[in-house]
């Protein structure tokens, strides 16, 4: 490894407020811990702002970050894919999102690098996800972070359609299904719901706050327990 990846590899490290000792960064970087030393002291005679000491540990001061310098091939390929995926199978305000952060990959990367962008042969279908579905899923992500309570009108897998408040806890994707996680408030339970049959998403007028058993957490137990099987189109959890 070059110095200066060693260098960014160590910011790297240090990022978010994390102690690290002079022994984790050189088994992690494979250098002795007195070059570990030797660069924790040039980077803070460059300004970069690290607090700490021989035989304790470093951590950088809050406030300051790096944009990343460089990427391996396989750390391309793996962005490249994984933004063309979640444009193709997100929501709209995703796949908008997907495509600028393409753009500020290739903005940071090395001229030898950026046409690996291009010649990253990965590629998903665009037809998979409907417009209404992507618009349902920024509603419903955006709703996730500000613990909204909806109101869906929502089509089961016998065609009964039903109205009840639900305060939804977390998206999944399972290869062509997007499914909803919530607690309904009607069933007073946790139910998957399946975005492709929500009629309708309305806002309750109301927040929601963490309870006891009726969070994500509590959801991610109860599966461990096997008292939910799951499987790819959520009907195990049925409306």
């Amino acid at each position: 490894m070059r110095r200066a990846d060693r260098l960014f590899q160590i910011v790297q490290h240090l990022r978010g407020g994390r102690l690290v000792t002079a022994q984790k960064l050189g088994l992690w970087l494979e250098v002795s811990e007195r070059t570990i030393y030797r660069d924790i002291a040039d980077l803070q005679s460059t300004g970069v702002p690290i607090d700490g000491e021989a035989g304790v540990g470093y951590m950088m001061r809050e406030g300051f970050d790096l944009p990343p310098l460089m990427f391996t091939r396989d750390e391309i390929v793996a962005l490249v894919a994984g933004a063309r995926m979640v444009r193709a199978f997100g929501g709209a305000a995703m796949a908008r999102a997907a495509d600028e952060a393409l753009v500020k990959i290739g903005a940071v990367l090395p001229d030898a690098e950026k046409a690996r962008i291009s010649r990253t042969e990965i590629h998903t279908p665009m037809w998979v996800v409907s417009d209404a579905d992507r618009d349902a899923i920024d509603i419903l992500e955006r709703s996730i972070e500000r613990r909204d309570v909806l109101a869906l009108d929502y089509r089961d897998e016998a065609g009964r359609n039903t109205l009840r408040d639900v305060r939804p806890l977390g998206l999944w994707f399972w290869g062509k299904v997007w499914t909803l996680v919530a607690w309904c408030e009607m069933r007073d339970d946790f139910r998957a719901f399946r975005i492709d049959r929500i009629g309708s998403i309305t806002q309750a007028g109301r927040i929601f706050r963490p309870e006891r058993g009726k969070q994500l957490a509590d959801f991610y137990r109860r599966v461990e327990r096997n008292e939910y099987s799951g499987d790819a189109a959520g009907r195990s959890m049925r409306g």
